[in-house]
């Protein structure tokens, strides 16, 4: 069996490109990648977002489909990353509005009434 080699090749240099599922930026930036999983993952939300909202199924079966469908589009591949505060607060307030469908709003919140500190 032979090698090759290759010689007097070029090749094209890309600011960003997506491998595999996930993009790669030439700066290794994460920010494009979250803004990716989280466009992925809000338009897997909307596509549930009856069932999500919806009185007749229980507050357990609606955990286990955002368990199921959407928490893996939005965090596949997370443990191979390092995140940065601003990227893990984006996830946490996408995680949080999803949470707030399932379980309604807060009784504050509900009454009218603020917390003041």
């Amino acid at each position: 069996m032979k090698s090759q080699y290759i010689v007097d090749k070029s090749f094209e240099r890309m600011e960003q490109f997506k491998y595999l599922g996930r993009t790669l930026t030439n700066q290794n930036s994460i920010q494009e990648e979250i803004k990716g999983r989280l466009k992925s993952g809000k338009a897997c939300y909307h596509s549930m977002q009856n069932l999500l909202s919806s009185s007749l199924l229980s507050k357990n079966i609606k955990i286990k489909r955002y368990s199921s469908r959407i928490f893996p589009v939005v965090l596949c591949g997370c443990e191979t990353r390092s995140l940065m505060l601003r990227e893990e607060h984006r996830l946490r307030v996408f995680e949080n509005r999803v949470w707030r469908r399932i379980f309604g709003p807060k009784r504050d919140e509900m009454m009218g009434v603020r917390k003041t500190i």
